[in-house]
């Protein structure tokens, strides 16, 4: 995916990424941790009344240039930018969400990235349930430690992957995909659907997700968590601390 404005240089600056990237697997690794740890998931646009727009130079400009961050497929047509612009082949793929209580439609986008002989999972959009570094689409049935977080990708049929989480004892489904190749414009629908109908969890409430070394921030809504090394710190933030929060806490200037 191409955007006349990419700049990879500013790009790599946005992340916090040093030292010279190269199309292979320990960059494809640290470049996205780089994002998930600089780059927030968070649906303000949305709650503001606005549809996020898919075109390549606006997420570009509303992440790298204003320094903001957004949800799914602003985030991973960021990192697919990125992706094309060092040479490293990759698939935009249609993902189920099966976190909700009924069935949903394939509205999540993530990405195949082939480095390295292999075809590895990268998301960097999938909000506090996301995973933090590739996955092997070789590596089923495995358990896959990362940082505090345990995942498991798996074959839901013949040719649909599902990827599971370790959560409160159990594993828990994230989301089911197949390789079948999809470009930004596949995802409009999807697009439209998260920002506007009133059972998505987008226009819901306020979702804010910043990854961090020992784990992650989450603001859903009035609570605000604080998960470090497996423990969690919750406190209640009252509306008009919120701007301060997502400032301080989220590098976020409120959502202009």
């Amino acid at each position: 995916m191409k955007a006349a404005n990419f700049d990879l240089p500013s790009y790599l600056a946005r992340i916090g990424f040093e030292g010279d990237p190269s199309p292979g697997f320990e960059t494809l690794k640290r470049m996205m941790r780089c994002q998930l740890c600089s780059v927030p998931f968070e649906n303000l646009d949305v709650q503001a009344g606005r549809v996020p727009s898919l075109a390549p130079e606006a997420m570009y400009a509303k992440i790298v240039e204003r320094r903001r961050g957004g949800y799914c497929y602003e985030v991973n047509g960021l990192f697919a930018m990125a992706l094309e612009a060092l040479g490293i082949p990759y698939r935009l793929v249609a993902a189920r969400p099966m976190t909700y209580a009924v069935r949903r439609p394939k509205t999540h986008v993530a990405i195949i990235a082939a480095v390295d002989g292999a075809e590895w999972l990268c998301d960097l959009g999938f909000g506090s349930f996301g995973i933090r570094e590739p996955i092997d689409l070789r590596w089923l049935d495995r358990e896959l430690r990362q940082d505090f977080d345990t995942f498991r990708l798996t074959m839901a049929s013949e040719r649909d992957y599902q990827l599971q989480s370790f959560i409160d004892g159990e594993w828990k489904r994230l989301y089911e995909f197949n390789l079948c190749p999809q470009e930004m414009v596949d995802f409009e629908p999807a697009n439209w659907l998260n920002a506007t109908h009133p059972d998505t969890i987008f226009t819901q409430g306020l979702i804010v997700v910043l990854q961090h070394p020992s784990g992650k921030l989450v603001l859903s809504g009035e609570r605000f968590r604080n998960f470090s090394e497996g423990r969690v710190e919750e406190i209640v933030v009252r509306p008009e601390e919120v701007e301060e929060l997502l400032r301080k806490r989220f590098l976020l200037d409120g959502g202009r």
